[in-house]
């Protein structure tokens, strides 16, 4: 059977020629077969213009939806127009033709992100009373929120929401598998769950063990495009170590950074607690800190995988960082202190023993260790060359200035994000990405604030 309701004669079109006719809803249209065959060979419109000839295909659909679909396939993105249309309508067109993805890659693309651009614009409520603990989304731009013992997740559209009940009394740690599963782990509950949210059940566990045959709990997970790293700590809290896992598999591949504490061995007490893989190096970020009566101290690690070895170190005192982020683009490990609440970073090109932070902000705050903890829980990530920082209930936008070959300085300017509407409110406790969205979420609100460019909203 042809992929279409009917067919009518078509004239004067010659069944060699490279313009083929389609007739939608009584409305005809016109395209080349190169543009039909950009949807992929196994679409719907690959199959009309394979099956092209002297009669005009006719399918029973919307003309008007039809229109922006084939002016996807033409320019790669959506008209204009399209905004004036439902974008579930949008989704439904795109399945029945088989080019959803090109629609996503349209509307969700990291690519797509406009950092200048960003406002609120959504807001996604959560079941429960529980305000959400961790945040992962996927390069789609598909959500999952961690809430009390419960992960709620969005698609990419961020229309449809599943709830999933885990076992865990909170979730901490969260990685996006794919739109339809996670990694999850928690502080107070041995093993790392592997769950399928579409049915609920947990695919597998993995564990790790110290020489005590102790459980482990869960402090850190990240991702490289083959593999996934886990920071666990024994429940004793008597030694730590990152597993490095077969991404596709969950087959253990090795394990670095395994230390057993003896004694006041405060630097190898402190188990990774974020995860970062740096693609441009072959390298993992693995940074943890620990507070104490002296106040907040940490280090962050640069391993190579493959060899199970440390190429660079950095210790904090002074100003310890309350989170770390690396920006592939930029070249740069920053952090934001602890103390001061000031971004920093440190080049990753020039990277030696005598390597410092160089502070985007009040150089006085990052020097002075007044214990104050003004950056106590702020968080810092970075997306495509741009910084994000979050201080209280504001998001810092930092952006390098690019200077002549003269200027051997590197030159960060800062901007505050969204309208003045968007501005303040509750101290902001989890930030993330997805394809050209910005997801945050506030102390005790049972929710996530959907940040979104004006020229993306339908």
């Amino acid at each position: 059977m042809p992929p279409f309701a009917g067919s009518q004669p078509v004239g004067l079109s010659k069944p060699d020629s490279n313009i083929v006719s389609i007739d939608v809803g009584g409305q005809v249209f016109q395209t080349t077969k190169q543009t039909l065959t950009s949807a992929g060979p196994k679409s719907f419109f690959s199959r009309i213009a394979e099956s092209s000839g002297i009669y005009t295909p006719f399918i029973d659909r919307d003309p008007e939806l039809f229109s922006l679909l084939l002016s996807l396939l033409r320019t790669g993105n959506l008209p204009s127009k399209a905004k004036a249309f439902d974008l579930h309508d949008l989704i439904i067109e795109s399945k029945f033709y088989g080019i959803e993805t090109l629609l996503i890659n349209s509307l969700s693309s990291p690519s797509q992100l406009e950092p200048f651009n960003l406002q609120k614009s959504l807001l996604l409520p959560l079941n429960g009373r529980d305000s959400p603990s961790a945040l992962a989304a996927t390069t789609c731009g598909a959500l999952h929120v961690a809430h009390g013992s419960k992960i709620t997740s969005f698609d990419w559209s961020l229309r449809r929401k599943a709830t999933v009940l885990t076992y865990f009394t909170a979730v901490d740690s969260l990685l996006a598998l794919s739109p339809a599963l996670v990694a999850a782990g928690a502080n107070d509950f041995s093993g790392l769950q592997i769950l399928d949210l579409g049915s609920g059940r947990v695919r597998e566990t993995l564990n790790w063990e110290n020489v005590t045959k102790s459980g482990s709990t869960v402090q850190a997970i990240g991702a490289s495009p083959e593999n996934m790293f886990v920071s666990f700590e024994s429940s004793r809290r008597n030694s730590n170590s990152i597993m490095v896992y077969d991404l596709h598999t969950l087959a253990p591949v090795t394990e670095i950074g395994h230390n057993e504490i003896f004694g006041a061995d405060i630097d190898s007490a402190i188990p990774a607690t974020k995860l970062q893989w740096i693609e441009s190096c072959n390298l993992l970020m693995a940074s943890g800190s620990h507070s104490g009566p002296s106040g907040v101290s940490g280090n962050i690690r640069l391993w190579d995988v493959r060899s199970g070895s440390v190429v660079w170190e950095i210790s904090e005192k002074v100003d310890c960082f309350a989170d770390v982020a690396v920006c592939d683009g930029l070249s740069a490990i920053f952090k934001v202190g602890v103390n001061s609440g000031e971004a920093s970073y440190v080049d990753l090109r020039n990277l030696n023993e005598e390597s410092a932070w160089v502070c985007l902000g009040d150089k006085r705050k990052a020097m002075n260790n007044n214990g104050k903890k003004e950056g106590f829980g702020c968080k810092i990530e970075t997306q495509g060359n741009q910084v994000f920082c979050t201080k209280g209930g504001d998001v810092e936008l930092w952006s390098e200035v690019l200077m002549g070959s003269g200027n051997s300085g590197r030159i960060f300017k800062k901007n505050l994000m969204g309208r003045m509407r968007d501005m303040g409110g509750a101290k902001i406790t989890n930030l993330a990405f997805g394809g050209s969205t910005m997801f945050l979420t506030r102390k005790d609100q049972q929710c996530v604030e959907v940040w979104q460019s004006s020229s993306k909203e339908f």
